[in-house]
């Protein structure tokens, strides 16, 4: 899985990764978000907001980590939830998990 954290890092570089909740929430409302990564260490309410909105607005979700390594792979703090905002990385990704 560290192909995973690489991916992710390189999507950050491109600027195709959106982190933090409200930001994270905005793009999945906004349609931008095409896969969302949560932290398996997330608060319940988190994880219930995030899971919630991805399934109204059909965008795929998928608990990997810890918010440090998330935060580590694109170069932040602790990140609990990440968007990927591009087709291809979120395919990538989508692999890299499966």
């Amino acid at each position: 899985m560290n192909q995973l954290l690489s991916i992710l890092g390189l999507a950050m570089r491109a600027g195709k990764v959106v982190s933090g909740e409200d930001m994270v929430l905005r793009a999945i409302r906004s349609r931008k978000a095409k896969f969302i990564l949560l932290s398996q260490d997330a608060g319940k309410n988190t994880k219930k907001r995030i899971t919630n909105k991805c399934e109204f607005y059909q965008v795929p979700v998928y608990q990997y980590g810890t918010r440090e390594e998330l935060g580590k792979a694109i170069g932040k703090p602790e990140r609990v939830v990440i968007a990927i905002t591009d087709a291809g990385f979120a395919q990538k990704v989508k692999q890299l998990i499966q």
